[in-house]
């Protein structure tokens, strides 16, 4: 049969995957990673409960207390909400020590380890396959003695498959029929591509079409989905995944990426509820400290965030940039980034959900401000955008008399700051230059001399200066200055609003100037 054609039979038939997670084991294997006990609860008890994962792999025996600990009070709870047999825990063929840990925590599934390659028989373990093949049979009937279900890894499985597969054969031929609930297959070094996946399991399939095989994916080739897919589309009945793609190297299969291959481009059914997967995602990168690359599928902060205004204004016709990963799926909802290439459509849609409602020509003074602050390479939420808009249309205000043509501020090692300024008033320019102790305290002097030697005149005091990123903005994107002023005993305060802290202040002086120079003119 050949691929296209098991993926039609794949649609057709709808078949059920079993999704185990192993973010608690194998995913604690990534560098730096350690879960305490209570934060291996709540990962485990949302994992079961609000995901509904098929079963969970929460811990490698013989660890550490904490970690027995850990186990413990897993247990405890998937027992109280009848879970415990989704609850399972790595062994070792050590004699029964493994078993006998694993049986004190309350855990009645283990997940033994062998050897899936003849290589790591015989120079990991330095056995025959046969001596090998012994030991796992009498741990399994142990472990089965002690009324346990038993699961079998067959650890570098791939590579067995790739150089031993006689050896492969040989210990399935031993193991097949001794009460093994489910053997797991790993591609412990990320070594294989979907191909070798597919030849593979054809194989193991063929030879032992009753068995129920699970796969177990590494990341090393970056195919760990890929493979995972082709598993379950050659007969995987089960696939293990880790919250994140955690794992030890480059991690193993993502549950959210493997989740939505099987659902969309295969028709598979699981178990999984999509809508917490974000849920589980802010948790585990929480307590684990390894934060989610922002481009990440499905789970990243940017894959349902539109910038190119091109795409915002295809949504609005019949959604022409959207595909079924829609974002109301996992519990999300589509965002329309604000930038030097967000264009007028993704303006609209912001200031649509804000429910603002700006002339053309106002939204096209927004949309310049948003462009120059993209050429900053900054970057512009929806919750910046009220300030924006109010900072704009009142810095741009028609009747606006004092006006700022260009200026220069400069600072150097050992020199006292110093700014050229050049502004229009009523119609006039002049031009001036001072040093202060700031560069915007160089600004005002240069204006205070403009005001004193050109017009005769002062403007008010500066008595309050106060910095602040605007209350739900992002402090990448803008700096808020607040200014109060005193003009003979008359407080007034200014407010400027833009990515550099000189310019917001810069701003705030001139609308305080306007106002000024309003007043002169009703006196006169």
């Amino acid at each position: 049969m050949g691929t296209a054609e098991q993926v039609g039979q794949y649609k057709r038939l709808q078949p059920f995957v079993e999704i185990m997670d192993s973010t608690l084991r194998d995913g604690e294997q990534t560098s730096g990673v350690s879960f305490l006990p209570h934060e291996k609860l709540i990962i485990a008890r949302m994992l079961l409960g609000d995901l509904n994962v098929d079963r969970i792999e929460v811990a490698s025996a013989k660890v550490s207390e904490g970690e027995k600990e850990a186990v413990s009070m897993i247990c405890r709870y998937a027992a109280k909400v009848d879970m415990l047999s989704r609850v399972e825990v790595l062994g070792f063929i050590d004699g029964g020590q493994s078993i006998d840990w694993i049986d004190s925590c309350g855990c009645k599934t283990v997940n033994l380890l062998a050897k899936g390659s003849l290589r790591h028989c015989q120079e990991q373990l330095k056995k025959t396959p046969e001596e090998h093949i012994e030991d796992i049979i009498e741990a399994v009937k142990y472990a089965r003695q002690k009324q346990m279900t038993v699961n079998l890894y067959l650890e570098d499985w791939s590579n067995g498959m790739k150089e031993s597969p006689f050896y492969v054969y040989q210990v399935m031929d031993a193991l097949c029929d001794i009460g093994i609930r489910r053997f797991m297959l790993p591609d412990t070094l990320g070594i294989m591509n979907p191909l070798q996946c597919i030849e593979y399991f054809r194989k193991m399939m063929k030879r032992y079409p009753d068995t129920h095989f699970d796969f177990h994916a590494h990341n090393d080739y970056d195919l760990a989905v890929s493979n995972s897919l082709a598993a379950a589309l050659s007969g995987a009945k089960g696939l293990h995944v880790t919250v994140n793609g955690l794992g030890e190297r480059c991690g193993n299969a993502p549950l959210s990426s493997v989740q939505v291959i099987l659902k969309d481009q295969f028709n598979a059914k699981t178990n999984i509820r999509e809508d917490k997967l974000n849920d589980i995602s802010r948790l585990v990168e929480s307590y684990s400290g390894i934060a989610v690359a922002p481009n990440q599928p499905i789970i990243g902060d940017n894959v349902f965030t539109q910038v190119a205004g091109v795409h915002a204004d295809g949504d609005k016709k019949n959604g022409l940039y959207q595909n079924a990963l829609v974002p109301e799926r996992f519990g999300r909802r589509r965002e329309y980034d604000l930038g030097k290439n967000s264009g007028k459509a993704n303006i609209a849609k912001n200031l649509e959900e804000l429910g603002l409602e700006l002339t053309p020509e106002q939204t096209k003074k927004v949309t310049q401000r948003i462009t120059e602050l993209g050429d900053k390479k900054e970057r512009v939420t929806k919750d910046d955008l009220p300030f924006i808009v109010s900072d704009v249309l009142k810095h741009d205000a028609p009747e606006d008399k004092v006006k700022l043509v260009s200026y220069v501020v400069s600072t150097a090692y050992g020199l006292k700051p110093g700014a050229n300024i050049k502004v229009e008033i009523n119609g006039q320019a002049y031009e001036a230059s001072a040093t202060g102790d700031g560069q915007y305290d160089a600004f005002v002097k240069s204006l205070r001399y403009i005001y004193k030697k050109y017009l005769n005149r002062t403007f008010p005091i500066l008595e309050n200066y106060a910095v602040t990123i605007p209350p739900g903005g992002r402090t990448d994107a803008l700096v808020q200055t607040v200014i109060t002023w005193n003009d003979n005993g008359k407080i007034l305060r200014t407010r400027g609003l833009d990515a550099d802290q000189t310019e917001a202040a810069i701003k705030a002086t001139f609308k305080m100037l306007n106002i000024f120079e309003n007043e002169q003119k009703e006196v006169f």
